[in-house]
């Protein structure tokens, strides 16, 4: 053995086999310990190897002994050994003394393999050069084509003969194009023109089909220039790599990858549907129906309940490569019922995915119980089916029907396992589409439910009025609209918007609008009626902050306080006077008889819920035939979120009015919401009215009781002149209390009015703020008993203040002169 004193070369590694071939012996050359490398190398087991000598299970023999005790310090060197079966190695040892506390001495030892230089190894006869070469052609598990200079086969292994299946002695002195008449051979004859031409190799991907009905597979071919030394080409060599798995792995990450953009881009149910459908069609089946079980669609929710039987599946969307309709095959609306017998309702039953073979036994026997299915199955060339379980929370509530033709392959366990990704994705869409669409109608009934279901007829206006709730994004809001009857024949026409969306939005709005209704009936001026309902939006704010409730709590997070905008007008056919005001709101528009569009500028007020801030109100007067349109911002920003912009398209659409009230709404929403309502609007458009002059009498009267009795006789005389004899005494009566109850207990001036709309009212105006109430008089009591018979004899009466004083007014229903039957 050749030793020297230095330790290992960095080119030396661990051996394989997952440890350092190392041994510890004595100074006696008696192995102590044995490495799991040594093992690796040598052949024998720890057990096997300690307690004997080195040189034997190195394999040494006795005519190389080692003494350990010629060396005191480090050494290595290289020796020639054998493992348990003779076979000879060339090994490099390192030896390492370890000493003992009392002067012992070991020795660790470490084996590598020494580097081999080129010049070692056994040079290759050139005789068998060509053998090796024309071994690796043939041998090749590579599709390998050699074409010549003019790009003609001269050679091919048995690999491209297996995959093309064209023998070689077919293909020889043939170019690609004409060996097979096809339009990717003629590409590859460009291809292999190209490398030759310009001497660089030259990539191409390409897919498809080897044998009838084989599974659709994916190669990258390589052209590659064949040189001599002199760099002058000879030929191409054609090289294919088979990367199918690679191919199909990326085509299954596509299609999660969009089924993952694609699915729930709305929160419609049925377009969820129609998303999964077109997610999985083309690239992974052919045709996909998505039905949803008839109970879940009417409305219930999911359970784990048994089903019954049979079993009704309503189709929400079907996607397919064939045109037109498909016979036989659920289209979207359609109810299906399926016995739990039958494929499908043990699909559904399982609660688990299962795919078929058109030509699988049990799928048979049941198309032939359903002669019609099965005709159409076949007319449109179904091969393979699969059918997919909808499950939430392993809650059933739906099916996906997926379809192969007979221009694809049957579906695979690989194909399985994609499926139900997506149908995993796709039924968690579905499901929240259903849900929000479940909860969006409820809040649209209960806002639709918040909203006149019927306008009250009035000689004031004709109105008109739309409500669009927001598309699904946003969900239903707090817009609404209303038309009340006044005294005196006015109207007040209204419209709000409640900041937020969903039920609480639509809560608060119900709460909004009877409030208004409420101080409607006070009779209070538009600016006045403001100033309450800030304040009650005030109140309603602080209550939801001093005692939320767990459902206010929530909403707090996205919504600290409500707040709302409105709009209220009175408009009085009598003086064709409107009077408006407005909290935060947007101007309404007057278009006038001659078609002049007009925005009126009223003071915009501060958003209800604000406080402590006053409301202006304006008046002006409204000719006969205009049109006073009330909206919500949700009208003008739809498309621009500019308000201004919004004003100008409103501006003018209302400048080219339509004939009827519905068509000028009609007009509107298409013009100012051509794709639908982002967010919630609402529309009011009024044609105002003017009463003619002889359905209205006035006279003024001095406050002098002796003017009671002429009052009387001059309301008779009306009442005459309008053919309403029969209503002469009971509105004397209410005339006489009125007027004496003005002469006695207010100021002048007093002015008695008679206006004949669809009743007849009656009303008295004084200078005096101080209004009557009603009381029930005694026994004994001289006075309190004229409110009462007003009461009495009117259809309705009340109160409401000016300025400069007040008017009691009662209203009495015209007598019925329908013509009675025989």
């Amino acid at each position: 053995m050749d030793s020297d004193n230095t330790f290992g070369d960095a080119s030396y590694g661990p051996t394989p086999g997952g440890s350092t071939v190392s041994a510890t012996v004595d100074g006696h050359g008696t192995v102590l310990a044995w490495s799991a490398g040594a093992q690796w190398l040598f052949g024998y087991s720890p057990e096997e190897a300690v307690g004997r000598p080195v040189v034997e299970v190195f394999g040494l023999g006795a005519s190389a002994p080692v003494d350990f005790a010629r060396y005191p310090a480090a050494w290595t060197g290289e020796v020639s050994v054998h493992d348990r079966d003779g076979a000879p190695l060339r090994l490099r040892l390192y030896a390492q003394p370890l000493f003992g506390g009392q002067g012992s001495l070991q020795w660790h030892l470490t084996v590598t393999r020494p580097n081999l230089s080129v010049e070692s190894l056994p040079a290759v006869d050139d005789a068998d050069l060509p053998l090796l070469r024309e071994w690796a052609l043939a041998q090749s598990p590579l599709p390998v084509t050699l074409l010549d200079h003019k790009g003609r086969i001269a050679e091919m292994n048995e690999a491209m003969v297996r995959i093309s299946g064209i023998s070689a002695e077919q293909a020889v002195g043939m170019r690609l194009r004409e060996l097979v008449p096809l339009a990717v051979f003629a590409e590859f004859d460009r291809l292999v023109e190209q490398t030759l031409g310009t001497g660089r190799m030259v990539r191409h991907e390409v897919h498809g089909q080897v044998g009838e009905g084989g599974r659709e597979r994916a190669w990258t071919v390589f052209f590659a220039p064949l040189r001599d030394p002199a760099g002058r080409i000879h030929g191409v060599a054609c090289t294919v790599l088979d990367n199918s798995e690679q191919h199909w792995a990326r085509r299954r990450l596509a299609v999660l990858d969009d089924a993952n953009t694609r699915l729930g881009t709305t929160l419609d149910m049925a377009r969820t549907a129609e998303e999964a459908a077109e997610v999985l069609v083309p690239r992974f089946a052919d045709s996909v129906v998505v039905s949803l079980l008839e109970s879940v669609y009417q409305g219930a929710e999911p359970t784990f309940a048994p089903l019954p039987d049979p079993v009704g599946l309503r189709c929400l969307a079907r996607h397919s490569v064939l045109e037109g309709p498909l016979e036989g095959v659920p289209s979207p609306g359609d109810l299906f019922d399926y016995p739990l017998d039958s494929p499908i309702g043990d699909c559904l039953a399982r609660r688990s995915p299962v795919r078929y073979r058109i030509d699988d036994p049990r799928l048979a026997r049941w198309l032939e119980e359903k002669p019609g299915q099965g005709s159409a199955l076949r007319t449109h060339g179904v091969q393979s089916l699969m059918m997919l379980p909808l499950l939430i929370g392993g809650k059933l509530f739906g099916l996906a029907l997926l379809m192969r033709h007979e221009r694809t392959t049957p579906f695979t366990d690989d194909d399985l396992l994609l499926a139900q990704d997506i149908a995993v994705k796709a039924a968690v869409r579905i499901d929240n589409a259903r849900r929000y669409s479940r909860e969006r109608t409820a809040a649209l009934t209960l806002q639709r439910s918040l909203l006149p279901q019927r306008l009250p007829h009035n000689s004031a206006v004709e109105v008109a009025t739309r409500y669009l709730p927001a598309g699904f994004r946003f969900g239903v809001g707090g817009d609404w609209y209303d038309v009340i009857q006044l005294s005196g024949a006015r109207v007040a026409l209204v419209v709000g918007d409640v900041t937020g969306h969903g039920l609480h939005a639509s809560a608060t709005m119900g709460r909004l609008r009877t409030a208004v209704r409420a101080l409607s009936d006070v009779e209070l001026a538009p600016e006045e009626l403001l100033t309450y309902l800030d304040d009650l939006v005030t109140h309603l704010n602080a209550e939801e902050v001093s005692h939320p409730s767990p459902a206010t709590e929530e909403r707090l997070d996205l919504m600290s306080e409500i707040g709302a905008t409105c709009l209220y007008a009175i408009y009085d056919p009598v003086s064709r006077s409107c009077v408006m005001a407005r909290a935060g709101h947007p101007p309404p528009a007057v278009v006038h008889p001659d078609g002049r569009v007009e925005f009126v500028e009223v003071p915009a007020g501060p958003p209800l819920g604000v406080g402590g801030l006053p409301f202006e109100s304006v008046e002006f007067e409204v000719p006969s035939g205009s049109l006073l349109v009330l909206y919500t911002d949700g009208l003008l920003e739809a498309q621009d979120h500019d308000m201004r912009l919004g004003l100008e398209r409103l501006r003018g659409v209302l400048a080219r009015p339509a004939q009827t009230l519905e068509g000028v709404c009609d007009a509107v929403v298409r013009t100012m919401l051509p794709g639908g309502a982002p967010d919630d609007a609402a529309l009011l458009v009024a044609r105002t009215r003017a009463l003619d002059a002889h359905r209205v009498a006035t006279r003024d009267l001095p406050a002098d009781p002796a003017v009671v009795g002429e009052a009387r006789s001059w309301a008779s005389e009306r009442l005459a002149e309008w053919g309403l004899e029969e209503l002469s005494f009971t509105t004397e009566l209410v005339v006489s209390e009125l007027v004496t109850n003005a002469i006695r207990y207010a100021r002048a001036p007093i002015e008695l009015r008679l206006i004949r709309d669809g009743t007849l009212i009656c009303e008295v105006s004084d200078a005096s703020n101080t209004a009557p109430h009603l009381r029930r008089a005694r026994t004994f009591d001289e006075g309190g008993r004229g409110l009462f018979l007003v009461a009495q004899l009117s259809r309705r009466w009340g109160t409401r203040h000016r300025s400069d004083g007040k008017t009691i007014w009662a209203e009495q229903d015209l007598p019925d002169r329908q013509p009675v039957p025989a």
